[in-house]
């Protein structure tokens, strides 16, 4: 048998050693193994080598790959495609079947790590730990080349068995270090008497620490501090309590905090919030009420029950005795107005003297009887009666507007004069118009509708229209005065103010501030806020009653002022045509509106406001005295003063007729008292040929005898000139004192050569005694007094020739 299997041996050796004749090439050896895949006589995977001139099996490449982590323990799976030959694909794809089919392996970042390499490394990481008794995850991940969570995961089931320690933040301690630092914590929560942050006391211990080891010290993170602290609250070696995490309450403090309350509400029966507070009661409400059930929770206190019983009986008081009485006074001082409001809220006696309307609460701790309220508005209310109520009634626009004719100066005497023959004017027209109904028509009514169609002349093919069109001017006006008069009315009632109110309650009861309050506006604000609306409905009233009495006073006003308005307006319309005669004289012109805006357009709106003031205080219900609105004369902040307290737009209007009388043109102030009076449902006429003739007839009529009457020889000479300018013009000028002489030079061409002479020589004596008395002392020893009575008598002389002069020319006229 052996020496057959050695007859074997020497055949095999000799053919191996025996070159063949047919040798194949890498080529057919790689056609032929995939003939054989092909004919799946090879029916197992083959997998190329990187060289390409090996196959190896995916079992065989498995088996090289486990046999590496089993003599490696860790090994990447770019070293196992470089140790075995195969493509890293290959080798991903078996390593991943492996680490399936093995608990013991972990795939990690290309990397395949066993159990046994942990196990290995935990005994390194613990003869460390021992030596140093804190190690840093970060430090040994870092050392390991791996995730800090992938060290945890791998230390914390091996904590205890092969790695002897604790971890806790991020850090690994040794058992001794865990109790030494337990110890610190446990004395020093021991030692807190009073709550503190936790986190305080961890920077405490910290700093603590880094001193007692040194530059050898490790840092301990506070993590570690607060769960050795849990611990110990757990386990019951600390007693307090603990909230959020942080904030730590000793049992000893709780304790002397619940006494401190206890005490005190049991002697005053009340705690403020604040105070609890202070005492480190975070949410005392929920403390007290814990603590207290049948406690009352006000705003900034908690209070027993006794203090409504205390306050019930004093206000049950105050009600029978018809009086007040202010609940703070009774209460603590640290009880706020919130708080009484509350306690008195539930009082049984106030609950009932409200259900029974006997008593009402006032800014929040004062409670009324309304027996006293009601005593203390009749009072108020009386007082209105006969007292005037700012802005309310007794004084009219005269009192308030009143400027005597004394107080005009800078005027001269041809002013004054001519001021006289302006207010005549009107007055012998309307008187001569009379005297033609009584001579022409006495009784005829078709004369009478005649004479009366003369103002309505202008516009006669449109007569209809025209007072359709003021008809409704008219009624619209008065629609806007009338709810303008409303929302004034309303407004008016505000003059009742609080202000006013807490000064007649102060008045008419002194024991507001004889009781020697802090602030007597404490209670006199709640209470006045209470009695204006009263006030204002019984003013309402009163004001209603009133504006049914002012009715007829509001109809005889407007239609006097009607007239009035007529008047003045024609003539002004008279005197505006004789200044178109200076148009060309610049500075003239100037003085000559000025001074009839001074004089005719004055008078006329002083007039207007004064009537329309009082006209609106009648509408509103005030009642007005009436008294003589014309012997009146307003200053220029008076004339403001009143257009300023009408109505808005009539108000808007009324000014900006105040600002054109200030003006330079005649035009610009006729234009603006149109539109006032056009606001105001009044119509002003419009002067036309006829009745322009008629007003210049009157007026030269009247200079005329004025002249004529006349013995003052300055005086004389601004009539001298009015008449003249309207025989020869037939226009009515009306020229200050220093536009006199322009209107002599005017009137040279019109006259001839020894009138004029005698006129211009009048006009330089005049002026010359003028100059005279202005400059003399008042001395009848000084010789200008007898240089004044020489150039008055002069002038008497001259008087004749000049009045002869003017009362032929309008002799031969007539």
């Amino acid at each position: 048998m052996d020496e057959e299997l050695l007859e074997l041996q020497r055949q095999f050796e000799f053919a191996q050693q025996a070159k063949s004749t047919v040798r194949l090439s890498e080529r057919n050896v790689v056609e032929l193994v995939q003939k054989l895949h092909q004919l799946q006589i090879i029916d197992f995977d083959l997998l190329h080598t990187i060289t390409g001139k090996e196959y190896i099996t995916p079992e065989q490449l498995r088996n090289e790959v486990v046999a590496e982590i089993n003599r490696l323990g860790r090994i990447s799976l770019i070293d196992l495609s470089d140790s075995t030959g195969v493509d890293l694909y290959h080798v991903e794809k078996q390593a991943q079947y492996v680490v399936s089919h093995d608990s013991s392996l972990m795939l990690i970042n290309g990397e395949i790590i066993s159990n046994t390499y942990w196990d290995t490394a935990a005994e390194e990481i613990n003869e460390r730990l021992q030596e140093c008794s804190q190690i840093a995850i970060a430090e040994i991940a870092g050392q390991l080349q791996v995730g800090s969570e992938l060290v945890v995961s791998i230390l914390e089931p091996r904590l205890g068995t092969l790695v002897k320690g604790r971890l806790e933040g991020g850090q690994l301690y040794t058992p001794a270090y865990v109790a030494r630092v337990n110890a610190m914590v446990r004395g020093a929560a021991r030692g807190i008497f009073v709550p503190m942050n936790t986190s305080a006391l961890w920077n405490t211990l910290q700093s603590l620490l880094q001193e007692m080891d040194g530059a050898i010290g490790v840092a301990v993170d506070a993590s570690f501090f607060q769960s050795l602290f849990n611990g110990l609250v757990k386990e019951g070696e600390i007693l307090g309590s603990l909230r959020a995490g942080v904030h730590w309450t000793p049992s000893v403090f709780a304790m002397a905090q619940k006494d401190c309350v206890d005490s005190f509400f049991s002697q005053n029966s009340f705690i403020t919030y604040d105070s609890m507070q202070k005492l480190g009661i975070p949410q005392p409400s929920q403390f007290l009420q814990s603590r207290y059930p049948d406690g009352i929770s006000l705003d900034t206190a908690y209070a027993h029950p006794s203090m409504i019983e205390m306050l019930d009986a004093a206000v049950e008081d105050a009600i029978e005795r018809n009086s007040w009485i202010d609940s703070l006074s009774v209460l603590p001082a640290s009880l706020g107005s919130q708080d009484a409001f509350k306690i008195l809220s539930l009082c049984p006696s106030v609950q009932a003297a409200q259900k029974s309307n006997r008593a009402l609460i006032l800014g929040d701790s004062y409670i009324f009887s309304n027996g006293f309220v009601k005593d203390l508005f009749d009072r108020i209310e009386k007082e209105m009666e006969t007292l005037s109520v700012p802005g309310l009634a007794g004084a009219g626009p005269v009192d308030e507007f009143r400027v005597t004719k004394d107080a005009k100066v800078g005027y001269d005497s041809s002013e004054v004069n001519e001021t006289r023959s302006d207010a005549g004017i009107s007055k012998q027209a309307s008187e001569k118009g009379s005297k033609k109904k009584k001579g022409k028509s006495s009784g005829n009514s078709k004369m009478e509708q005649a004479e009366t169609g003369v103002d309505n002349q202008e516009s006669a093919p449109s007569k209809s229209k025209k007072g359709q069109k003021k008809g409704k001017v008219s009624s619209g006006s008065q629609a806007a005065d009338s709810n303008s008069g409303a929302r004034k009315n309303e407004d008016s009632l505000g003059v009742i103010s609080e202000e006013w109110v807490i000064q007649k309650i102060t008045s008419l009861n002194p024991d507001f501030e004889e009781q020697g309050l802090d602030d007597p506006e404490m209670i006199l604000l709640p209470l006045a806020r209470h009695l204006r609306p009263l006030l204002v409905n019984s003013l309402k009233e009163r004001r209603k009653a009133a504006f049914t009495e002012n009715a007829q006073k509001m109809k005889k006003l407007l239609d006097n002022l009607q007239k009035k308005l007529d008047e003045s307006f024609l003539n002004m319309q008279l005197y505006e045509k004789a200044l178109d005669l200076f148009e060309d004289d610049q500075t003239t012109s100037v003085l000559l509106h000025k001074h009839l805006l001074r004089t005719t357009g004055t008078s006329m709106i002083d007039t207007l406001l004064l009537n329309l003031d009082m006209h609106n205080k009648l509408k509103n219900g005030v009642p007005v005295d009436p008294q003589n609105l014309e012997s009146i004369s307003l200053s220029a902040g008076d004339r403001s003063a009143l257009a300023k307290s009408l109505p808005r737009v009539l108000s808007a209007k009324a000014i900006a007729t105040v600002e054109a009388l200030e003006g330079k043109r005649v035009e610009s102030f006729m234009s603006a008292l149109r539109e006032v009076a056009e606001e105001s449902g009044l119509t002003l006429k419009k002067l036309d040929k006829k009745l322009e003739r008629t007003l210049l007839h009157s007026y030269r009529k009247d200079l005329t005898s004025q002249v004529s009457a006349e013995m003052d020889p300055v005086s004389l000479l601004p009539q001298v000139i009015s008449l003249l300018y309207a025989q020869v013009h037939g226009k009515a000028l009306q020229a200050p004192g220093r536009a006199i002489s322009a209107a002599v030079a005017r009137l040279k061409d019109k006259l001839d050569d020894s009138a004029f002479k005698t006129l211009v020589e009048y006009q330089s004596g005049t002026v010359s005694l003028l100059a005279l008395m202005s400059a003399a002392t008042g001395n009848e020893e000084d010789c200008s007094f007898d240089r004044i009575l020489t150039k008055r008598e002069l002038l008497e002389e001259l008087m004749p020739a000049l009045k002869g002069l003017v009362l032929s020319t309008s002799q031969s006229q007539t």
